[in-house]
């Protein structure tokens, strides 16, 4: 059977060994009184643990092996960082073991001490046959209280990590909250297949130049489509053309370049979602909504940030075209529910975290929270799946916890760091 020393930490993390009689291996008792601070970075594996050797108390690092055998095989013979190791814990003792100036290291064999039982619910879990998660067999009948405190904690590292994003873009726009919420919110427009050229289109195009033309929605339309490559010499429609003619004075007058129309898709896509569409939507919300990112940070009903997207309305040669010079069928090209509540939970809850972590205001990260328990979660095949292993996610709160869950430890098998996996496990 495998063993892994990653294992051996969680089990002296967590003392799950049998502790009765403890000696080390020359044969002196041991008391554990502290494991010791789990150290995740170089030096030893855990710090300031407190244990009684024989008859004296010692405080300091303790190193966790395998094999003791490993202390020679990873140079810490010859590395003062380990000479205040206190104790040498190892599955399996094949050599006594000494600090740089000779002094021997007690060592603690746990081997014969775990019991079975962990073994086997280990490598179930991370040797197993599952096809959806590890715990695929388990996670259904966890009580409520560990899954939702076990989901805000990862749903916390989750926007941690995203917010390291906007605040790298935040420096480069030299503070600008206005002006990177608005590349953000324009990336996230494009709803993944187009969230490149929507980027792109939004950073050729400062927030300064649209702010010059706010009462003419005319040319806010012309300067975001002519950006965007799609005011070409062959339009036929007067519409276009009026917005060819604009862009032409404008692009010349702000030096502006277009981004390569290439970038755009429209390929597999209904046409509602076609990148010409959602420019449009895109174009009616600058006009609409100036200095948008204060309104949010205002605004604290979900129902009228919803409106901020739901509310405005396209261009009307928009009502029977997608494309240009190609006419089709009546339907309205408004902003949905469910689009404004994706913008709501990828742009607004992310930005609304993002400025309370940066200027320490757990104001904001707390709407940032209740916003997303306020949206519907979201749906694909990763919340299928925990959907047909029992757990659902009613808000977009729980399934984007989820979707953290899956792509940053289901996946990489990280059940010994898992509230999930630490649940199951200790079920011995």
């Amino acid at each position: 059977m495998l063993f892994t020393e990653d294992l051996l930490h969680y089990i002296w993390k967590f003392r799950l060994f049998d502790r009765a009689d403890l000696r080390t291996t020359s044969g002196d008792a041991i008391e554990v009184h502290s494991a010791g601070l789990h150290n995740t970075d170089s030096g030893p594996d855990f710090s300031n643990a407190r244990i009684k050797i024989g008859d004296t108390m010692w405080a300091g690092n303790v190193e966790l092996h395998l094999s003791s055998s490993d202390w020679k095989k990873h140079n810490h013979t010859a590395d003062n960082a380990y000479n205040n190791v206190i104790l040498h814990v190892v599955y399996r003792d094949d050599e006594p073991v000494s600090g740089t100036d000779g002094h021997a290291i007690p060592t603690l064999e746990l081997n014969g001490r775990i019991p079975e039982e962990l073994y086997s619910r280990y490598h179930k879990l991370v040797y197993g046959n599952q096809t959806v998660i590890p715990c695929e067999s388990s996670i259904g009948k966890l009580d409520d209280f560990t899954l939702k405190t076990w989901f805000t904690r990862i749903l916390i590292e989750r926007l941690e990590k995203k917010s390291e994003t906007v605040i790298k873009a935040l420096e480069l726009n030299r503070g600008d909250w206005e002006e990177t919420f608005y590349q953000f919110l324009a990336a996230n427009f494009g709803f993944k297949t187009n969230a490149l050229p929507f980027e792109l289109m939004a950073k050729s195009l400062p927030q300064n130049i649209l702010a010059k033309h706010k009462n003419n929605a005319l040319q806010i339309e012309a300067l975001i489509f002519g950006q965007a490559g799609f005011l070409t010499d062959d339009l036929q429609d007067a519409y276009p053309r009026k917005l060819k003619t604009e862009y032409d004075f404008l692009g010349k007058k702000f030096s502006l370049t277009p981004v390569d129309n290439h970038l755009w898709k429209f390929m597999r896509m209904r046409p509602l979602n076609f990148p010409t569409v959602r420019l449009a939507q895109f174009a009616a919300l600058v006009v609409n909504s100036n200095h948008l990112f204060s309104k949010i940070l205002d605004i604290k009903e979900v129902k009228l940030l919803q409106k901020l997207f739901t509310d405005i309305r396209v261009n009307q040669y928009w009502d029977d075209h997608y494309q240009f010079d190609k006419p089709s069928k009546p339907a309205s090209k408004n902003i949905g529910q469910s689009s404004a509540n994706l913008l709501l939970l990828n742009t607004l809850s992310l930005f609304l975290f993002s400025y309370g972590k940066y200027n320490q205001q757990q104001y904001y990260i707390d709407r940032s929270l209740k916003l997303l328990e306020s949206l519907p979660g979201e749906q694909n095949n990763i919340i299928a799946d925990f959907d047909s292993l029992g757990v659902k996610a009613g808000s977009a709160f729980e399934s984007q916890a989820l979707l953290e869950l899956k792509n940053y430890y289901c996946n990489y098998k990280k059940c010994l760091q898992c509230s999930v996996g630490n649940k199951i496990l200790k079920q011995v």
